[in-house]
């Protein structure tokens, strides 16, 4: 008989499954091994996977690579014989401007008739930035945490930092003209637009020629995309030297995790359904789904919520919040399982990837002194979870395809 134990670490390599499907090392080696490029080449990585995509490049190209800069996360560099530059995230910050600086002056370094690879993952928008003379880091800080904190969605996120820089929307492929690009991107974003991984800095984005017209942004942020740097036309002739593909998305690190459930012996069902919204809403929601299911089923989700920040927000992000708010949904059950996780090993402004949670959890937690609706109210769930044992560590992990959800369903006792 599998004990609950088991349970729980079979949902961990379910969920290890998914990431080695979508790890940026593997699958820019895979697809450069199908389609080498030619010549002397190039690199440029930005992203929390830009250690990762870097190192596949390098399995493959060698010493084809003439010079290359990656930057990426602090915490998330990888050794490679390139400069790598560790920036700020989600804040932009002076690292962030730094490594701006180093990308215009590495550009401006290639030869005109040179090829370059450009890999992308999430995280970039932040990672690197130029921003114009007239908009100060203290002022861009302030607009980014007012929107981490107003519970925008990504797309709304991105299409107001794209406004704001001289590399992104486009930018960065018209300072790379005439020079041939091969741009390799791991997705973040809902239904894999690229104007919004990275903030589409080699993609044409007409919505950069149109009025914002998202209600009750504060006047200071009114006030600042008065000074947009122009950004190309669709139609520029910058964008014809440049070839972009997805290397992985979050609906390939679903179908492996569904795989990985059947190998372990279990009922698998793919969710369609892109999770988003609320965070505690979609915690509720799921843990509600998983409960009326039938025994032996692991539910396989993905998606991306928001939380509601208060004016001092404790430890944690919307994995833990989800998973908290699962967690006392299915306060007192010893037959489901619910794990929530971010791809990229972290979750909000920590270390932890997110928690697997049970019927006990909640238990656990309150044994210690916590109280879980006040963590959630706080946005302090990380607190709690770590004081009922289900906190998640990974480390980097070389990918970024957003969030996975995983729900298990057995017989009771089992």
């Amino acid at each position: 008989m599998t004990m609950p134990t088991d349970h729980r670490k079979n949902l961990l390599k379910i969920f290890q499954s998914a990431l080695a499907a979508v790890n940026g090392r593997v699958c820019v080696r895979e697809r450069l091994k199908e389609r080498p490029l030619p010549g002397k080449v190039y690199m440029i990585a930005v992203g929390k996977a830009a250690g990762a995509m870097a190192q596949g490049a390098q399995d493959v190209m060698g010493g084809n690579l003439v010079d290359a800069l990656i930057i990426t996360k602090k915490g998330h560099a990888e050794p490679l014989p390139w400069p790598v530059l560790e920036a700020g995230h989600p804040l932009v910050d002076e690292s962030s401007l730094e490594a701006g600086r180093r990308l215009l002056a590495f550009v401006d370094r290639i030869p005109k008739d040179a090829s370059v690879i450009v890999l992308i993952s999430g995280g970039a928008s932040a990672l690197v930035e130029a921003l114009p003379p007239q908009i100060s880091l203290e002022r861009f800080q302030e607009i980014n945490r007012w929107i981490l904190g107003s519970g925008l969605d990504i797309n709304d996120y991105n299409r107001i930092r794209r406004r704001l820089s001289r590399l992104k929307g486009g930018r960065l492929a018209k300072l790379l003209y005439p020079r041939r690009v091969l741009c390799l991107v791991v997705s973040d974003v809902p239904g894999n637009d690229l104007r919004a991984i990275g903030s589409g800095p080699l993609v044409a984005d007409e919505d950069l020629r149109r009025p914002l017209t998202l209600r009750k942004l504060p006047d200071f942020i009114t006030e600042v995309l008065a000074h947009m740097p122009p950004a190309p036309a669709p139609d520029d002739a910058c964008f014809q030297n440049i070839k972009r593909e997805i290397v992985a998305t979050l609906d390939n690190a679903k179908s492996a995790a569904v795989e990985a459930a059947k190998e372990l012996g279990y009922q698998a069902m793919l969710e369609a359904s892109f999770i988003s919204g609320d965070a505690l809403e979609a915690g509720a929601r799921l843990a509600k789904k998983l409960s009326n299911s039938e025994p032996g089923t692991v539910h396989v989700w993905g998606g991306e919520t928001t939380v509601q920040l208060p004016e001092s927000p404790g430890r944690g992000g919307r994995n833990q919040s989800l998973a908290l708010a699962a967690a006392m949904m299915l306060r007192g059950r010893d037959d489901a399982w619910f794990l929530s996780a971010g791809t990229d090993g972290t979750d909000g402004p920590t270390d932890d990837a997110g928690a697997l949670v049970d019927g006990g959890t909640i238990a656990r937690g309150e044994s210690a002194g916590h109280n879980a609706e006040q963590a959630l109210a706080r946005a302090d769930a990380g607190t709690f979870l770590e004081a009922s044992g289900d906190l998640i560590q990974t480390g980097p992990t070389g990918t970024n395809v957003m969030d996975i959800m995983l729900g298990l369903k057995m017989t009771s006792g089992n």
